[in-house]
């Protein structure tokens, strides 16, 4: 039976991939290092974003109203 892959296991991919893209585009490409990575980090950002707040990992918005009980 194998793994199988989850929403969020792409998303952590989709991070580390939109960064190590930059290193490359940095070391491969005229541009400087700090301007590859930055702009990738903001693809990084995007991917974050979507994980986050528009398939985000709960399942109802009812459920974020919910007490936390180590604050209790």
């Amino acid at each position: 039976m194998g793994y199988t892959w989850q929403y969020y296991d792409l998303v952590l991919a989709g991070i580390a991939a939109s960064l190590l893209a930059g290193v490359a585009v940095g070391y491969a490409t005229a541009l400087s290092m700090e301007v590859a990575v930055i702009a990738t980090c903001l693809l990084a950002l995007v991917v974050m974003g979507h994980g986050l707040f528009v398939n985000g990992p709960v399942d109802a918005p009812a459920d974020l109203a919910d007490p936390v009980d180590l604050l209790e």
